[in-house]
């Protein structure tokens, strides 16, 4: 990715360092196993981390050699045998590339999942401190767009919650299922490694042993975790379209934080763009474009090809880390989201009083009314209204069919706001538990 959308810590996990660090620490494990087995020498086990354990490795170096072997894993073996000497014969025995390829991308992939859930964790703090702070703020409930019934901005976020809440169950879920170690030598029947080597690199690097693998893990489980990636997107959309639509000059209940020297467009001095929540949802539509080449790279010949190889050099880190970057960016975008309770209700009233026609319809079926005539003498009252013609509940209380179900007063009942957020609590304990 490029740097306008990367974070440092997820960055440095792709970084070519790190992969040969991570490749050096399979190999070396490996070694040890294979010494405890009186495979090879202990001496030479040992050798192998006093030698190349703190090195720093050479990528020059490395695509030099690549050039000429053109196998990325060989160019690195064959650099790392320039800092052990002759001990490196004994440094990748019995295991074939996609051992030390698979279970780098598997350690990769967990760390990057480890990242992103701390991410949403800080971005349902946020969620949860504004939707406190909102939890009686009485707003419009839209469906369709248009005005429905009254709802409160704490129940936005509250819902918002919920859905990354489940978006952290799904990330846990996906980090332990890419979590697999393979070092099962060529098409993974063992043939020349011991099995015991790889539970040993297992349990080093953090992982557990594939079950079954082919000479590569089975990419059903990369898919599986890049499929996750996409929904969390999604989920970052959604909150981010919802922001969109407030910020609109002819909604105007809540808006991105303006900062001081900002500037929102280059032509009209006045503008105030909802420019990150409209990036956001810009990002979420790449991150969900990679879940498609990780779906069709299930489908791999026989025991192993490489067709899937080349998508994940890319989505791996491009994914993740345009994952990590856009879910810093809505917690922050939430942290300091500027909400506008004033024009909210001015906006509750703009339908003069439409809002309550539920009510109005229940009511009249209560008292004996026929539901499809309740709902013919609403909805005869509402058009004019819609149109802009007069003031619901005075419609209402004239209507004679309405007037001799209810009462007056029965019908300025009817039109307590408060009613529809009667059961704000009962969400709240749901979502965030009793204490709420």
């Amino acid at each position: 990715m490029i740097p306008r959308y990367s974070r440092p810590e997820m960055v440095a996990l792709w970084e070519p360092q790190t992969r040969f660090r991570i490749w050096f620490e399979i190999e070396a494990h490996a070694c040890d196993a294979l010494a405890e087995l009186g495979i090879i020498p202990k001496e030479s086990a040992k050798a192998i981390w006093e030698k190349a354990g703190e090195v720093t490795f050479d990528i020059e170096r490395i695509d030099e050699i690549e050039r000429v072997t053109k196998h990325d894993v060989i160019a690195f073996l064959t650099h790392l045998a320039e800092f052990i000497g002759a001990d490196a014969r004994f440094v990748h025995q019995g295991m074939t590339s996609s051992d030390v390829l698979d279970t780098c991308l598997a350690v990769q992939l967990s760390r990057a999942a480890d990242i992103l859930i701390r991410d949403v964790d800080e971005l349902l703090a946020a969620l949860k401190r504004r939707a406190f702070e909102h939890k009686l703020t009485p707003t419009i409930g839209r469906s369709h767009g248009i005005h429905a019934e009254p709802v409160t901005f704490g129940l936005k976020l509250a819902q918002a919650y919920a859905e990354f809440s489940r978006c952290r169950a799904r990330l846990i879920a996906a980090r332990a299922e890419i979590a697999t170690c393979a070092i099962s030598g060529a098409v993974g029947t063992f043939a020349n490694i011991d099995p015991r080597v790889e539970e040993h690199v297992a349990a080093k690097m953090g992982l557990t042993p594939e079950p079954a693998s082919t000479q590569i893990i089975p990419r059903d489980r990369h898919a599986m975790f890049f499929a996750t990636l996409g929904v969390v997107a999604s989920s970052i959309e959604r909150l981010a379209i919802e922001i969109r639509h407030l910020q609109r000059t002819e909604v105007l209940e809540a808006e991105e934080f303006f900062s001081e020297g900002q500037k929102g467009s280059s032509a009209m001095p006045h503008k105030r763009n909802p420019v990150l929540t409209e990036n956001l949802t810009g990002l979420a539509r790449l991150v969900r474009s990679m879940v498609i080449p990780a779906l069709e790279n299930v489908a791999l010949w026989h025991e192993r090809d490489i067709s899937h190889s080349s998508v994940e050099r890319m989505i791996g880190p491009d994914a993740t880390i345009t994952l990590d970057f856009a879910l810093a960016r809505l917690t922050g975008v939430v942290d300091k989201l500027i909400v506008y309770p004033e024009n909210m209700r001015k906006n509750l009233d703009k339908l003069g009083g439409l809002i309550h026609s539920q009510r109005a319809l229940l009511a009249l079926t209560q008292k004996g009314v026929s539901r499809e005539d309740a709902y013919t003498y609403v909805q005869r009252n509402a058009m004019p209204v819609w149109r802009g013609e007069g003031d619901f509940l005075a419609l209402l209380k004239k209507d004679p069919d309405v007037s001799k179900a209810l009462s007056a007063a029965e019908l300025e009942e009817l039109f307590d706001l408060d009613y529809h957020l009667k059961h704000v609590d009962t969400v709240f304990r749901r979502v965030f538990g009793e204490s709420a």
